[in-house]
């Protein structure tokens, strides 16, 4: 069992003494130091390799509430750099065994798990958090975080970020020997969508080169997962989160790669090709934790200035690490004050809805819309699409409470990086004609 004295003690050194480089409101004390485990609610996305660490890292630091959330179950690829877990956890929720084992090491801690997918929680739910911190192997799943963080930012009539909306977030992430900490701040610091561009597109091979003339495993794979999995199961999607499937592609390229004498073809190397999944490593995974749960102390308690704004950390060849000042994009369609859309009083939320694919800053399919907390439409689950169908063949003015303007969010599919990807974005939407004081007093209505 860790012992609090000693790491109050270690705290101690941060939260009660002043410093040249803390933060405005700092005021160093005991009841800092308490109110930082009483009062601070941190979300952990993420139980994988980094989530482990951080999960870990966090409750050292003294944050005695904290949330787990991760879809995903224990696999025996996931031991030798997921710490938390053991043989007999194979084939459990990552989130729930990551719980049990860190609260059985770290006295008076409370996290609870969350076993679900992260567009399953309602926004409700992430709102209930202090600040956010991520430790996600993917593009998509980051962008929607970044999009719900961002959802309850709010602007004053001349555009300017209100402090006391903002939803901190801390991001790491991790590929070999190689990691990035950042720290966004929406409406201050660039969020994620601001510097998308840093991430190249993902590799993609022609069909032509799968389907007739293989190389590498790696084809062997992707002709099974993208050609031969349609045809032999027409109409069925594939999911990469059942282990059946991925057995399923893994005998078949297995065949194909005998077939043309390719080697290489293993059930590890074909989960990583198909998930896309980034070779980690145990000891980068902990230098970046230490790093997010670093900038997550700092953000809660003001003891220093947080990170400005992007650290990289390379291992290849010695140790180098630097951290870069990014610019945030003024009009960012995710952390900006929102895409104005001006409309007639008399469209309806279906001809609303239909507006939106087109639009070419959006692009958005199957859109779910929310209007200050309350769902106008939902796509999913059918009970609530069945309960605001009726929504869709009445004015939008009407819905929203005929104000002149307001911020709605609207939750959909878009491209992101030429594939798929669950999007939030905020939409000002204002009205033809009609003038309303009361909205605009408060332009930015959260949800």
């Amino acid at each position: 069992m860790a012992d609090s004295t000693s790491r109050s003690r270690d705290l101690d050194k941060l939260l009660l003494r002043p410093g040249n480089l803390v933060g405005s409101s700092f005021e160093p004390g005991p009841e800092l130091r308490d109110d930082l485990g009483e009062y601070a609610r941190v979300l952990v996305v993420g139980a994988g390799g980094l989530g482990c660490e951080l999960l870990k890292d966090l409750a050292l630091s003294g944050f005695k509430n904290l949330d787990v959330i991760d879809m995903d179950r224990i696999e025996v690829t996931n031991l030798n750099r997921q710490f938390l877990f053991r043989l007999e956890d194979v084939g459990k929720p990552k989130a729930e065994v990551a719980t049990k084992r860190v609260m059985e090491r770290v006295s008076d801690v409370n996290i609870v798990p969350h076993f679900c997918r992260i567009e399953d929680k309602e926004l409700d739910f992430y709102s209930d958090f202090n600040i956010i911190v991520l430790g996600l192997d993917s593009i998509e799943a980051r962008s929607y975080i970044n999009a719900v963080a961002c959802s309850f930012l709010e602007y004053d009539a001349d555009d300017n970020p209100k402090e006391e909306t903002m939803k901190p977030m801390v991001d790491g992430g991790t590929e070999g020997f190689q990691g990035h900490a950042r720290v966004i701040l929406p409406g201050l610091t660039p969020c994620f969508e601001c510097t998308i561009w840093l991430f190249p597109p993902q590799v993609k091979f022609p069909l032509c080169t799968l389907a007739e003339t293989p190389r590498t495993a790696a084809h062997c794979i992707e002709y099974a997962h993208l050609i031969k999995w349609d045809e032999v199961h027409r109409g069925k999607a594939f999911d990469p989160d059942e282990p059946e499937h991925m057995q399923w592609v893994y005998r078949e390229a297995d065949k194909r790669a005998e077939l043309f004498g390719i080697p290489g073809v293993t059930y590890s190397l074909t989960q990583g090709v198909v998930k896309n999944i980034i070779p980690a490593i145990a000891s980068t995974n902990a230098i970046i934790s230490a790093a997010c749960a670093l900038e997550t102390l700092k953000i809660a308690s003001g003891c220093s200035k947080t990170l400005s704004n992007y650290l990289t950390y390379n291992g290849v060849e010695g140790v180098h690490i630097e951290a870069t000042e990014f610019m945030r994009d003024k009009d960012c369609l995710v952390c900006g004050p929102g895409i104005l859309i001006e409309i007639d009083t008399t469209l309806t939320l279906q001809k609303f809805i239909e507006i939106l694919k087109e639009h070419p800053k959006l692009l958005l399919s199957k859109a779910s819309i929310t209007h200050r907390g309350k769902n106008l439409y939902m796509q999913a689950p059918p009970v609530l699409e069945e309960m605001t169908r009726s929504n869709l063949s009445l004015p939008l003015f009407d819905l929203m409470g005929k104000v002149s303007r307001d911020t709605i969010h609207v939750a959909g599919m878009s491209s992101v990086n030429n594939m798929k990807a669950s999007s939030m974005r905020k939409l000002r939407v204002s009205f033809k004609g009609v003038v309303d004081d009361v909205a605009d007093m408060d332009m930015a209505g959260g949800a």
